[in-house]
């Protein structure tokens, strides 16, 4: 534990400007991101007496090491470089929102010139117009159902897509109204385009004066006695009116605004946020954090505000953001927030009336997401910790691993060999920290020596980040070790006990890279399919846990994730090779002009009997290029015929190859 005042900065070495600061801890890495309108005033109040602290600060401060600082020229400019930071570095003690689930957002691809239609989870996509976030999938496709009678877009893949393009033949949406089959050329890409506006339009809440013009279309055909035509525009309107009524009016003004209510206690804090628009609430999502930094109400709406807004822009960025405090730098935001948007955008408090209303609704949305929330951690957490304190007892280790990692070898017959690496921390999956290894020591099968070449690479990599630290003093001759940025290094972080996919034979090899390595501070054990049983080094009989352990339970998850990550790497790496053809050997040869190659003859077979000047007359083939072609297909085992299993005729390969170079008989 660091004292503060080691690593205090004169006062004289501050500015008295804006800017951003970091504190770092003794290995460099960044553990607190922070903005300040006065550098000088705001890092003076970090190193007075720690006992008169927040006790989160404390800990903060005592953890540290060193802190540095950047100045910039506006408050504007400090938001978004802290932001861009808390991003970059990921710090322990600053506030970060996590989603509660991955929330479905309906898009329409209007950078395609065909827009579509489609359900979009993940990060948004430029030229890409999204509606939401809705709380479930099945809600947006109803809601679009029921507008494809009036705006009958495309909402197939590019697969289905081309697919019919190909056949001249519209899928059975074409042939029930609920799509244009552009596809087929019912209608022109620029009537299409309108069509996928006039969506937007509707769903961005312009919905009244479309609805005013399909009644009046609607009453013009009845008086020209086009009864039919009437009677499709009344069932149309009657569909819009419908998916309307899924989102019920909560303002009367026709506002556009985010709401957002926060709940907490000492420990942690959620947030929820209602997307209105039009007057309707057209999305909803929410968040949860633990509280690992000294921050109030007005602090957390802060981040939220940054989490939700710092990749958007334009319309994304309502004109009204309500919230239940103001931020200490509320003009800051306002203005950053403005820029975004391209437009003023007001953010206040509701005090009357509808809006506050409403944002007691979403607060109560807050309070049960909440209770929700830690109902769920603590059975989940007492479970975990049940498990950890059974696996410790059973290893006879020192304490509970909070981080396990466990490796498996996975191959066929011998081929494409491969090793996985899985984490748990906690009891929990960590899968951005998974990792994949090739076999690259020697070929063949041999799951001894794969495992010792496997756990080696790790902790080798392991000592490489602890040299660079500072954690592990260099020898003689080593170098200089380059200085740490503060991101988060990929093996940085050890585990506490190291699992193997197996038996005696596994776990003594992992133990031995262990050994020859210097790691004398970290478990080892395996646990082998056959009976469960869990193997330690050096002992001749397993250790067996009981059917209904919690800790045998964890142990089987780790394992079989451990293994479902290895096969899936096998499966991709063989299916990779499988599609492989003779032009992927050729060096220097791109996938276009593979691609053209192809083209220009048809098939591999038809590129085989070509004369190097033939092939020449390819654009963007050089002889030299043509050469090495014709040389290495030369040198390839051309497929067999293929012959048809029941008239024992041979088939001709007149069909153009895949874009990969053909298959793998060729």
């Amino acid at each position: 534990m660091a004292d503060p005042s080691s690593y205090r900065p004169q006062p004289g070495q501050i500015p008295d400007s804006p800017g951003v600061y970091k504190f770092r801890d003794e290995h460099r890495r960044v553990i607190y991101v922070g903005k300040a309108k006065s550098l000088r005033q705001r890092l003076a109040s970090y190193f007075q007496d720690v006992a008169g602290l927040h006790p989160r600060t404390a800990t903060m401060v005592t953890t540290a090491a060193s802190v540095e600082w950047t100045v910039v020229s506006t408050e504007v400019e400090a938001l978004q470089l802290e932001y861009s930071w808390i991003k970059e570095f990921d710090p322990r003690f600053n506030v970060k929102y996590r989603d509660d689930k991955s929330y479905p957002s309906l898009a329409v691809t209007l950078n395609e010139e065909y827009p579509r239609v489609q359900v979009m989870r993940g990060p948004k996509k430029k030229g890409v117009r999204y509606f939401g976030p809705y709380g479930h999938a099945w809600a947006i496709r109803e809601t679009v159902d029921l507008m494809l009678r009036v705006f009958p877009v495309r909402t197939c893949s590019a697969g289905v897509f081309k697919r019919s393009a190909q056949i001249g033949r519209p899928c059975l949406l074409g042939y029930i109204g609920k799509c244009s089959a552009p596809c087929v050329g019912r209608v022109t890409p620029e009537e299409h385009r309108e069509l996928a506006e006039d969506f937007c339009d509707f769903m961005a809440g312009r919905t009244g004066t479309y609805l005013s013009r399909l009644e009046k279309q609607m009453h013009e055909a009845a008086e020209e006695m086009e009864y039919e035509k009437a009677a499709r525009l009344r069932d149309d309107i009657g569909a819009l009116r419908r998916a309307m009524e899924k989102n019920a009016v909560v303002l009367a003004d026709a506002t556009d605004a985010d709401l957002i209510a926060v709940a907490e206690d000492e420990l942690e804090a959620a947030v929820q946020i209602f997307h209105v628009r039009g007057g309707r609430v057209r999305g909803q999502r929410g968040w949860v954090t633990d509280k690992v930094e000294a921050v109030d109400t007005a602090g957390l709406v802060e981040h939220a505000l940054q989490q939700l807004y710092g990749e958007e822009k334009g319309e994304a960025v309502p004109k009204e953001v309500l919230v239940p405090a103001l931020p200490e730098d509320t003009p800051v935001l306002s203005q950053w927030l403005a820029d975004r948007r391209g437009s003023q955008v007001s953010l206040r408090i509701p005090q009357r009336g509808d809006k506050k209303a409403l944002m007691e609704t979403v607060h109560r949305n807050a309070l049960q997401s909440l209770a929700l929330h830690k109902t769920k951690r603590a059975s989940d957490l007492t479970t975990r910790s049940r498990a950890l304190e059974e696996i410790a007892e059973a290893l006879e280790l020192d304490g509970a691993p909070l981080r396990i990692e466990c490796f498996d070898i996975s191959h066929l017959q011998g081929d494409d060999v491969v090793a996985s690496m899985v984490v748990f921390e906690d009891g929990l999956a960590r899968k951005s920290e998974y990792r994949r290894f090739q076999i690259k020591s020697f070929e063949g099968q041999d799951d001894v020596r794969s495992m010792h070449e496997v756990v080696s690479r790790r902790f080798r990599r392991y000592l490489q980040e602890k040299l660079k630290t500072g954690e592990w003093e260099a020898e003689e001759g080593d170098g200089a070790v380059p200085e740490d940025d503060g991101r988060p290094r990929r093996f940085a972080y050890p585990p506490q006990l190291v699992v193997v996919d197996g038996g005696q034979p596994q776990v003594a090899a992992a133990k031995r890279a262990l050994e020859e390595l210097g790691v004398d501070d970290v478990a080892v054990c395996g646990l082998a399919k056959r009976l469960e049983e869990v193997w330690l080094p050096g002992e001749e009989d397993p250790v067996v846990l009981p059917r209904t352990s919690e800790g045998l339970y964890l142990l089987q998850r780790v394992r079989d994730e451990a293994h479902r990550f290895a096969i899936q790497y096998q499966r991709n790496k063989r299916g990779k090779r499988l599609k492989s053809g003779p032009l992927d050997e050729v060096p220097g040869l791109g996938e276009s002009r593979k691609q053209a190659l192809v083209k220009h003859f048809g098939s591999v077979k038809k590129l085989r009997q070509a004369t190097i000047d033939q092939i020449c007359e390819v654009p963007g083939i050089g002889r030299k290029t043509a050469e090495t072609v014709a040389a290495a297909l030369a040198g390839a085992v051309p497929a067999g015929p293929a012959v048809n299993t029941a008239t024992g005729e041979i088939i001709e390969d007149e069909n153009p190859a895949p874009a990969g170079g053909g298959t793998s008989r060729q």
